[in-house]
């Protein structure tokens, strides 16, 4: 290795160590690794920045605005006290009905949204049912991460692959959605077996939430009508968008400005507070950061030892990049592992074809978003829920929740290796 792909690979991973640790910014941090790389002339600024990922920043950023208000209406809410309420009370059911809520809005919108939304709702459901939240929230939580794999827009790594891979919204319906309806399935018999003697309260606990007005939790009834036609117009476009042969960015962008001009009289200042920056600047500057690896040559090393080690055989390979996505993204954030992984699978395209690599893209999405399950710091879903819940006095501890992650992503993985062998060569 030559000194630039030493101090270039080594940079990297300093930041990719301190991210997982949360010691400081991740924004600052990947921005701060990128402008090193400059100073050090390891990339040309044109070329760093023609790194960047326009597609997967402009789909993120419309997205955020789009849900940011939309969630205004208390359209969420609304949808998880209906759902409790149809389960008559029954705290299995609403375990498994608000799992199953999760898991469908994560599949459309962030998975830390979702959260953000769904679990102060459980915690109070929970309550009324003299119940800890805890299990409950630990469960939405990593339905959340299951949802959000199923779809292209569902979790930042299915963004970044479908833009890098020229997977369309579609492609990842057909290819993958099957997979997760069954882990969805299964998992949720197991939840039933786990929990149906754990969660038993009196009637009278069950009547207080058959008291609880859903209709109350509508603030804005017009702006409802607007977003439900906008959110479904943006869904229509992102099925079509490959035959329309437009990015997901542009159907997403068409949505946000549709909507920022319905909303009516509001500042368009307040819509731009929607936008999680520091998640959009972390994402320019990882880009750029691994464009400094290709540049130094990094990447095409790492791929063909992949190639080598693997013999050319494809089934192994997407064995190995599942299982080894899976346990990687369930210690350290699965984004800078994906932003890596990407051009590697890129230049073992280019020796091996890139239809013969398509099962590899599809095993890289699985392994990277279930793996998030495993513990409490995989994925960011797991860490807001864990706050939430925290800061309303119920404390969700690392062991606690791998107790479940664990066993439920070993599952996911399981049953994801069948699948990929059976139907995806």
């Amino acid at each position: 290795m030559s000194p630039d792909m030493i101090i270039s690979l080594g940079l990297f991973l300093l930041i990719f160590v301190l991210i997982t640790f949360e010691t400081i910014n991740k924004a600052v941090l990947t921005l701060g690794g990128a402008v090193i790389l400059l100073l050090l002339k390891f990339i040309p600024q044109e070329k760093a920045f023609a790194e960047i990922d326009w597609n997967v920043i402009f789909l993120l950023i419309s997205m955020m605005i789009i849900v940011g208000i939309t969630k205004q209406t208390g359209l969420f809410q609304y949808v998880a006290i209906k759902t409790a309420k149809l389960a008559k009370g029954n705290p299995v059911i609403i375990l498994l009905g608000l799992s199953l809520v999760t898991a469908f809005f994560s599949a459309f919108l962030d998975n830390v949204t979702t959260v953000l939304i769904i679990t102060p709702v459980t915690i109070l459901l929970a309550v009324e049912l003299g119940l800890s939240p805890v299990p409950f929230i630990i469960i939405e939580a990593i339905f959340s991460n299951i949802g959000g794999t199923a779809t292209l827009i569902g979790d930042p790594p299915n963004i970044m692959i479908g833009s890098a891979a020229n997977i369309t919204f579609m492609d990842f319906i057909i290819y993958q959605s099957p997979v997760i309806l069954v882990i969805i399935v299964v998992i949720s018999i197991v939840n039933y077996l786990i929990f149906r003697k754990k969660l038993s309260v009196p009637n009278e606990r069950r009547a207080r939430i058959m008291d609880i007005d859903e209709k109350k939790a509508i603030t804005d009834r017009k702006l409802l009508v607007k977003c439900s036609i906008v959110l479904t117009l943006t869904v229509v476009g992102f099925i079509l968008h490959g035959l329309l042969s437009l990015e997901p960015a542009t159907i997403s962008l068409s949505g946000a400005a549709a909507l920022m001009l319905l909303t009516g009289k509001k500042e368009i200042d307040e819509f731009f507070h929607e936008v999680e920056w520091t998640t959009i600047f972390f994402f320019i500057g990882l880009f750029m950061l691994v464009g400094g690896l290709i540049e130094t040559g990094v990447i095409k090393m790492l791929s063909e030892m992949i190639i080598s080690a693997s013999g050319n055989d494809i089934k192994l390979t997407a064995m190995v990049i599942l299982w080894a996505s899976g346990f990687i993204s369930g210690i350290v954030d699965n984004i800078p592992f994906v932003a890596t992984m990407i051009p590697l699978l890129k230049n073992i395209g280019l020796s091996l074809g890139e239809d013969t690599i398509r099962p590899l893209w599809y095993a890289l999405s699985l392994g990277a978003c279930l793996g998030g399950n495993m513990t409490l710091i995989g994925a960011s879903a797991n860490v807001v829920s864990a706050g939430i819940s925290g800061k309303s006095g119920y404390k969700i501890s690392f062991l606690e929740f791998t107790k479940y992650g664990a066993i439920f992503t070993l599952i996911s993985l399981a049953i994801c290796t069948g699948y990929i062998l059976l139907f995806l060569f």
